[in-house]
């Protein structure tokens, strides 16, 4: 854990984190993976079976749950959401606690951006270095190289002429 910048941290042994992470205070950690030189602000919590690519930035308040994976270079604002059920249930229909549900798989493809307080549904797809505004919600894929903003979601502009065009050094 190279480059831990604050105490009251709970990183649990399963997992992989990559060389020279940053991590801040107030943070919770299990059963994921975090790449190579990624910072990740205070009262931050990503789950098992999530995916940080290398070169992210996450910042602080964000909730990262099971099946999301960020490619490297995302950036992710202030308070992001994120959501892996859209049918959340507590109990079936017996009243039992439920057990049984469908995680869904969310990418958010390199170079993206997530503005503060932003909630991303399960089963999305966010492209290469497309921008998504703050406060919005995410309900369908964001198509590579434009912005969105909004509830729900609408595309506001496309960001290069081409789709050829990448403003991410490629390494």
């Amino acid at each position: 854990m190279s480059g831990a910048q604050g105490g009251h941290q709970l990183i649990a042994p399963d997992v992989k984190l990559g060389r020279d992470v940053r991590i801040f205070g107030f943070v919770n950690l299990y059963g994921c993976e975090i790449g190579d030189e990624t910072k990740i602000g205070s009262f931050v919590e990503i789950q098992k079976n999530a995916r940080i690519g290398a070169r992210c930035k996450i910042s602080s308040h964000t909730f990262i749950c099971e099946g999301v994976a960020l490619e490297d270079n995302v950036f992710i604002g202030h308070g992001v959401t994120s959501i892996n059920d859209r049918y959340p249930r507590a109990t079936t229909g017996n009243g039992q606690l439920r057990s049984d549900w469908n995680c869904e798989v969310t990418l958010v493809k390199r170079g993206a951006s997530i503005g503060s307080g932003v909630t991303l549904l399960g089963g999305i797809t966010v492209g290469e270095n497309a921008i998504v505004g703050a406060g919005s919600v995410v309900t369908g894929d964001v198509p590579a190289n434009t912005t969105v903003a909004g509830n729900p979601e609408r595309v506001l502009k496309n960001r290069f002429a081409s789709t050829n065009e990448s403003p991410i050094f490629r390494s």
